[in-house]
């Protein structure tokens, strides 16, 4: 009984930037629950790699966050999804004061416009259906504000997606569409890899997570698997904290 819970055979889903990261561990869970998973991802080559290596179940399919047209496209060739994982996101280290308006409207772009766009694509078919359930990555960044290094742009994005994921969760419910977000703390992938390489990012980090460790990809995917299920079937409009304790000081 328990395991059926967690099953999601027959089911279709859709990740965004699976190539790589907390997107692929999404995708390989899911896939060994037994959905069929489309890899979007704007990196071809990585996402079709990403998609062979997972297996028959999963195929590839290009996509740009940042286009509402591609967004579209996506959802209509794909109606019958009924999981949706909004993960594509960058990140830029840059004060405040220094940050470009060009740097400030790309970090929005992707981590916030690409997340509306793919959702209300989706979700049109999602609540025709009056079934769904979106799952966005925000970021414990959208919560509290990391230190020692300066991201102004990126926090104010993850905050966003925090109250989108809210807002969508109140709107739908009515449907049977859930939406919910997870936000991870530091968790082992490219995008820390630059913040891991400075002696005195990594030292910080380490000592204000109590866990005293980073997090590794395959554990946000558990939760996004939970998410995902039937498990999780009473739980819309919630945000998981998967941070090694971070925000608890």
């Amino acid at each position: 009984m328990l395991p059926e819970k967690f099953s999601l055979t027959g089911r279709l889903a859709v990740v965004t930037g699976a190539a790589r990261g907390i997107g692929l561990a999404i995708a390989k869970v899911f896939v060994e629950a037994g959905a069929r998973v489309v890899v979007a991802d704007l990196d071809e080559a990585a996402g079709r790699q990403a998609a062979e290596a997972l297996g028959p179940r999963a195929l590839y399919r290009p996509l740009d966050v940042r286009s509402s047209a591609q967004a579209e496209a996506l959802a209509e060739e794909f109606p019958e999804t009924e999981i949706l994982v909004n993960n594509a996101g960058i990140v830029r280290n840059t004060p405040a004061l220094e940050t470009p308006d060009e740097e400030w409207r790309e970090i929005f772009e992707v981590n916030v416009h690409g997340v509306f766009w793919c959702s209300r694509a989706f979700g049109r078919y999602m609540v025709e259906r009056r079934r769904g359930t979106v799952i966005n990555i925000a970021s414990m960044s959208g919560i509290i504000v990391n230190k020692p290094q300066p991201q102004a742009a990126y926090n104010a994005s993850k905050a966003a997606v925090i109250q989108l994921t809210r807002s969508l969760a109140a709107e739908w419910a009515p449907f049977g569409v859930r939406v919910n977000a997870i936000a991870p703390g530091y968790i082992a992938t490219e995008l820390t890899q630059r913040g891991l390489s400075i002696p005195e990012w990594r030292e910080a980090w380490l000592a204000l997570t109590p866990l005293n460790r980073l997090g590794t990809p395959e554990e946000v995917a558990a939760v996004a698997l939970f998410l995902a299920s039937e498990a999780a079937s009473y739980v819309t409009g919630a945000i998981y904290l998967v941070d090694g304790g971070y925000t608890v000081w």
